[in-house]
């Protein structure tokens, strides 16, 4: 039976919390990494252009001229709304790309 007191395993143990501790650190940098790129988004063959951050946030959304020269309400906020959908979606999958590098495919929870 081992002791629980034994040095050599609360080494082990100590090795382990370090890993933790530096993967954490890696992924805190990621997330302000990846947080301050910017990726675009687009509907209606790129009239509508969404540029959304890694942190989810819309920066700015462009609409070509031709698209509200119709006075087409509904058809205009369905491809903002498209837009910003497809801005997420990129800056979701630029995320879960760089954690992958960092973690090697590994599955964080709430992560990805």
């Amino acid at each position: 039976m081992s002791n629980p007191f034994d040095l050599g395993a609360m080494g082990g143990m100590g090795n382990i919390l370090q890993q933790a501790k530096e993967m954490q650190e890696r992924l805190q940098s990621l997330q302000e990494k990846v947080g301050a790129q910017t990726v675009t988004g687009s509907a209606g063959g790129g009239m509508v252009r969404t540029e959304v951050t890694g942190k989810l946030a819309v920066r700015r959304i462009e609409i070509e001229a031709s698209v509200y020269a119709d006075n087409d309400r509904e058809m205009l906020q369905d491809l903002i709304a498209a837009s910003v959908n497809d801005g997420i979606r990129r800056a979701q999958k630029m995320m879960a790309d760089e954690m992958a590098q960092i973690t090697g495919g590994l599955a964080m929870p709430g992560l990805g």
